[in-house]
């Protein structure tokens, strides 16, 4: 199974997999709007990975089965001060 990647020119760290490289026709045009412009990153073979860097590749086969796209947002930003008091309070 192929899919290209491409990254959001919008919002950091935000990536968007399809089925096919340069078509966006499954995607929701409000999902493109807030997206941005698609800027290619690569074409990766998901038949032949078993792990992904930062998304559940098993999650990414299946919502581009049932709905052609699939969209990676990066982790929410920890809260270091409220790290530091949660440890003081250890």
């Amino acid at each position: 199974m192929l899919c290209a990647i491409y990254r959001s020119t919008k919002r950091d760290q935000t990536y968007l997999y399809v089925e096919k490289k340069d078509d966006f026709t499954q995607v929701p045009e409000e999902l493109m709007k807030s997206f941005g412009k698609p800027d290619f990153a690569m074409v990766i073979n998901l038949a032949t990975r078993q792990k992904l860097a930062n998304a559940d590749i098993d999650r990414v086969k299946q919502m581009l089965t049932e709905q052609g796209y699939y969209v990676q947002v990066p982790p929410p930003v920890e809260n270091l001060l409220n790290l530091h008091l949660d440890a003081d309070k250890k």
